[in-house]
């Protein structure tokens, strides 16, 4: 049980890796937002389908059942869409630093929904991340319709890791994921439709555009989102939006090493990123340090 448990968090970690390459992806696919993710859905959700038809897996749920992952699916779309506006209206730094919030969302919104007490240290430590996050904000002003974007991305993505934590302890993460995905793409292409934004240009995309959506929809949507929901049989709602904390540090190196000076920020934002990362850090020691006491 333990090996499991360490296990499906390193898996975690790997995810989360996976993830900060998400952003890097955002920034260099030409895209808009609405039709990024349109595009990245669209192309997930038909992977899992035939995933799920290999391995013969039962779709028919009941109604109620099918409306909650709509829920969930609609959450996810939103919160996809406010990250990628982000990144095109600031950059892949400040978006990923700033998404580190949704561990003091996920600490506030997990004992609301598992009916439990508030645990003072892990509000004590999204606190951490908002300061880190005031240090970052101090770096360039001009960046705020990004910061609120990204902020907006950072409730939405807690919301969703809670309601998914619920949802794991009784179906399974593909079929989850499936019925999410799809819930997501159709009210995007509501939106399309009555936007009149699909056309003949909408379909056209260059090769390498069409390169990058098929690495993001393939290994950085249906593989990390079903995995992401699965490894949650293991490990808490607030666990996990911690760890992606780790996200801005991974995506904020790999964003320096493939788009280069456009990434590079003053002093002072590293110094805010570093309070992020310490935090995660400090959240692993104090857990481990718990449980060998209740041990």
């Amino acid at each position: 049980m333990k090996n499991d448990k360490l296990l499906n968090y390193l898996h975690l970690h790997f995810i989360v890796f996976i993830w900060g390459f998400t952003a890097v992806l955002g920034a260099l696919i030409s895209l808009d937002a609405v039709p990024l993710v349109w595009y990245r859905m669209g192309l997930a959700v038909i992977m899992v389908f035939v995933y799920l038809l290999i391995r013969k897996e039962k779709l028919k749920l009941p109604w109620k059942t099918v409306l909650k992952f709509a829920g969930g699916g609609i959450i996810i779309a939103a919160h996809w869409l406010t990250f990628f506006m982000a990144i095109k209206v600031s950059n892949v730094s400040i978006t990923l630093a700033v998404l580190s919030t949704g561990a003091f969302f996920a600490s506030i919104l997990e004992p609301i929904f598992y009916k439990r007490k508030i645990i003072y240290y892990e509000v004590l430590f999204g606190l951490c991340v908002m300061i880190g996050l005031y240090v970052i904000f101090e770096v360039d002003t001009s960046y705020a319709l990004g910061i609120a974007l990204a902020l907006t991305s950072a409730f939405l993505s807690a919301l969703f890791s809670v309601i998914n934590g619920k949802f794991i302890l009784h179906h399974k993460a593909t079929v989850i994921s499936f019925y999410e995905l799809l819930t997501g793409v159709l009210a995007i292409s509501v939106y399309l439709f009555f936007t009149d934004a699909i056309n003949a240009d909408f379909f056209k995309l260059s090769m390498s555009d069409w390169l990058y959506l098929f690495i993001l929809a393939s290994i950085c949507t249906a593989y990390a989102f079903i995995a992401s929901i699965y490894v949650m049989r293991w490990i808490s709602p607030y666990t996990v939006m911690l760890t992606i904390n780790l996200e801005p540090v991974y995506g904020i190196l790999l964003a320096l090493l493939i788009l280069g000076d456009s990434e590079v920020m003053d002093i002072e934002f590293y110094y805010g990123a570093l309070i992020i990362l310490a935090t995660v850090i400090g959240n692993g020691i104090i857990k481990m340090r718990l449980k060998r006491k209740r041990t």
